[in-house]
């Protein structure tokens, strides 16, 4: 059955688009059929898996507006080797022209329903806000999975993403849960990073994962040439990171 994971944190700079991008080339590494979702009229996401976003014909926001299908849109990465729903900023007109339609919210789950079996996981990059692009995807998501830096407003823009996932929840989306809490530029040297990962885990428990993602400059230098880090540097600590995550999402769904 297809794994569907919304990757989202409303704030902002969190490695939401990092995460992505890397998660899925290190699920494909695992020999799991993979697709990424660009939901970010940025663009971020498509742009990290060397696709030009200028140059698009189709892009996310054709499937929204139901003038083209999942399977028109999709695109193949190389040489991350997942598939992409690509997006530029065409994307940010979506929200103003759906704004009356009728079962707005469901565009994207629909859309993906005729593709869906072809995967063996599904990841959407979330907006850093909670608008029309934000609730399609957690429509369409099982699962989400949510980046935290370890800083002092960390938990404070957690407690609030957590109230918005149950709200969708209890309207749209009753199967929506947390997947994992990821920690996210991660510095042991740093006394405050231990003091609210420590927090993190004390007040959400086994929601938070095991695995934690390092302050690494191949992780950073990755996306400026259009590849994940595994493909730009297979044995840096921040590619190791996302494997390892990749591992421990696989053993948390018993796949």
């Amino acid at each position: 059955m297809t794994k569907i994971f919304a990757v989202t944190n409303q704030k902002g700079g969190v490695g939401k688009t990092t995460t992505c991008v890397n998660l899925a080339a290190s699920l494909v590494a695992t020999k799991r059929r993979v697709l990424l979702v660009d939901m970010d009229p940025q663009g971020h996401a498509t742009l990290g898996s060397g696709i030009n976003k200028k140059d698009l014909t189709l892009s996310v926001y054709d499937l929204l507006m139901g003038e083209a299908s999942a399977e028109d849109v999709r695109l193949k990465t190389d040489p991350a080797g997942y598939d992409l729903l690509p997006a530029n900023v065409d994307l940010a007109g979506a929200e103003v022209n759906l704004i009356n339609e009728p079962h707005r919210e469901r565009r994207l789950a629909d859309a993906l329903s005729t593709i869906k079996k072809d995967y063996d996981f599904i990841l959407i990059d979330c907006p850093p806000s909670l608008n029309l692009l934000t609730i399609n995807a957690l429509t369409a998501a099982r699962g989400v999975l949510v980046p935290v830096q370890c800083e002092y407003y960390a938990l404070e823009g957690l407690a609030s993403l957590l109230d918005t996932l149950k709200r969708v929840a209890s309207t749209v989306n009753p199967g929506l849960e947390v997947m994992g809490i990821l920690r996210t530029m991660y510095d042991p040297r740093n006394s405050l990073t231990q003091d609210v990962s420590n927090q993190l885990t004390e007040y959400f428990k086994d929601q938070v994962l095991g695995t934690v993602i390092p302050r690494n400059v191949r992780l950073a230098e990755a996306p400026s040439y259009g590849m994940p880090v595994l493909s730009y540097d297979a044995k840096s600590k921040g590619s190791l990171a996302y494997l390892a995550l990749a591992g421990e999402i696989l053993r948390r769904n018993s796949l």
